[in-house]
């Protein structure tokens, strides 16, 4: 993907992207895609298979953030730099709804689960969140089909005021967690150092980790109940929950931006400056 993707949009900078879900039907039936969002504010559609761009689309004004493809890949979700979010239909090109709750403050996540169709008292059969950088979190119901977008709930997580030593903020991230569902985990600038668990029934925190440093990447394993958390100290620590065993890894060269596990939960990927490592998970 690497070698192809630049040389059909030489003029921008990719700054994220998303892959197609598997369909739930028969293996291969259908090409893989890939979903990227550019400097310029728009979203190009890619077949891995075919090698070439699909779909243009253009509904940001400003840089994209983040994006993510909907739980069916029938929806893409994208937020900006200006922390508009948009929903677009890679079907016929066109986008059918702009949030502007989080505007003012960069989209740094959205994701996007299965929910059971009448969870926490609204319909749709999708949970997803977004997060921007002020360290707000809004969570939302959604049936695409119905045109129905409803917001579940909204987060503020508290922090001081004028960080003293620190050139930039660490990210907001968050995540929804596999096995714990009507949960979300969350990483920030905050009064101290940790991960956060919030119970979106019971409306609150329910279960602090504290951690050495503020986290710049954040990853749960879909396949057991692990979680990668990266630093900027050039620290990547592996946590297995509830236990809170810890096992820190060195080897990277600068801030560990990225962590992802593999859907099997059996690798994990992670990225700093000029590096790409893949960590081979062992045992239980």
């Amino acid at each position: 993907l690497g070698h192809w993707v630049p040389a059909l949009v030489p003029l921008q900078s990719c700054q994220c992207l998303a892959w197609k879900p598997r369909p739930i039907v028969a293996w291969g039936a259908e090409s893989q895609h890939v979903v990227a969002g550019y400097s310029d504010g728009t979203i190009r559609v890619f077949s891995i298979s075919r090698t070439e761009m699909e779909l243009k689309m253009h509904p940001h004004a400003v840089a994209l953030t983040a994006i993510a493809y909907s739980t069916d890949g029938e929806m893409i979700l994208s937020g900006g730099k200006d922390g508009l979010m948009a929903v677009s239909s890679p079907r016929t090109g066109m986008t059918i709804r702009v949030l502007a709750d989080h505007k003012g403050s960069p989209i740094t996540v959205l994701q996007c689960t299965r929910k059971q169709y009448r969870d926490f008292g609204v319909e749709g059969g999708e949970l997803w969140l977004a997060t921007s950088s002020d360290r707000r979190v809004s969570v939302w119901a959604s049936d695409w089909l119905k045109d129905k977008c409803e917001l579940l709930d909204w987060l503020s997580f508290p922090a001081p005021a004028g960080p003293e030593g620190l050139g930039s903020l660490p990210p907001s991230l968050a995540a929804f967690c596999p096995w714990e569902p009507g949960t979300l985990v969350y990483v920030g600038f905050g009064v101290q150092k940790e991960v956060l668990f919030y119970s979106l029934r019971k409306k609150q925190v329910v279960e602090k980790i504290s951690l050495p440093y503020f986290a710049t990447s954040l990853s749960l394993s879909p396949a057991a109940r692990f979680m990668a958390v990266g630093f900027g100290e050039r620290l990547l620590r592996l946590l297995s929950c509830p236990a809170r065993d810890a096992q820190d890894y060195a080897g990277h060269d600068d801030a560990v931006h990225l962590c992802r596990f593999a859907p099997s939960g059996r690798r994990l990927l992670t990225a700093s400056h000029s590096a790409v490592l893949v960590w081979e998970l062992t045992g239980g």
